[in-house]
């Protein structure tokens, strides 16, 4: 559902935020490709985003095309995190890239036909050029590549003021099922859940039937 994620102005009554799912960093799709559509139905995403192990460009491919099929057959936006440069081959719709000078680089091979989200913004200026510059979605919350995130009072501060300043869509990245509905509460558009969805895949569909939960929104069809 490309049109869910694309910055298009925010309306004078906000609709509900939608679920944003990202992968684990995926070596081998087979097993998560079997899960990934029961999930899908759960969550009722608007997106996942799509993470790949480092491999051959061949394999990287493969292994996107894979994931990306199973999202997009359900309705969901297919993102790869980062490699912009593999989006049209891989079929996907877009891709979310960290850092602004990522973005920067990355955004004329994929607009206006791609999703082009923006993420790992240092400051309210990188998120601001950000969206000047065509950003579909900005996302703040995130871990950085060590793992380390501001404190959540600072993120809730972010989603805050986004939202009451800019049209551009916002994503929060939600680190458990505590921060969800604070999340919500500060107006993000969408709400990205972090690995602790995929540590326990047993439990997956119930993790997001209580991340659709605190969210308010409907049960999902069976």
């Amino acid at each position: 559902m490309r049109a869910a994620m694309a910055s298009q102005g925010k309306p004078d009554a906000r609709p509900a935020p939608r679920l944003y799912l990202m992968t684990p960093q995926l070596a081998d799709v087979g097993a998560f490709a079997a899960d990934l559509p029961a999930a899908l139905s759960a969550a009722d995403p608007a997106a996942i985003l799509v993470r790949l192990a480092d491999a051959d460009e061949g394999t990287l491919i493969k292994r996107a095309k894979a994931i990306c099929t199973i999202a997009q057959a359900r309705g969901a936006a297919a993102l790869l995190d980062g490699r912009a440069d593999l989006v049209a081959r891989a079929g996907a719709d877009g891709a979310h890239l960290t850092g602004i000078d990522d973005f920067t680089d990355a955004l004329e091979s994929l607009k206006p036909e791609r999703i082009a989200g923006a993420g790992g913004l240092q400051s309210r200026h990188d998120a601001m050029t950000a969206a000047e510059a065509g950003a579909d979605y900005v996302m703040f919350g995130e871990p950085d590549e060590h793992g380390t995130r501001p404190s959540f009072a600072a993120i809730e501060e972010r989603v805050a003021w986004w939202a009451e300043v800019f049209e551009a869509p916002c994503v929060a990245y939600a680190a458990s099922l505590d921060e969800i509905a604070p999340l919500v509460a500060a107006d993000a558009d969408f709400i990205i859940l972090g690995d602790w969805l995929w540590s326990d895949r047993a439990h997956v569909a119930a993790n997001l039937s209580a991340a659709r939960e605190r969210m308010k929104l409907p049960e999902t069809a069976a």
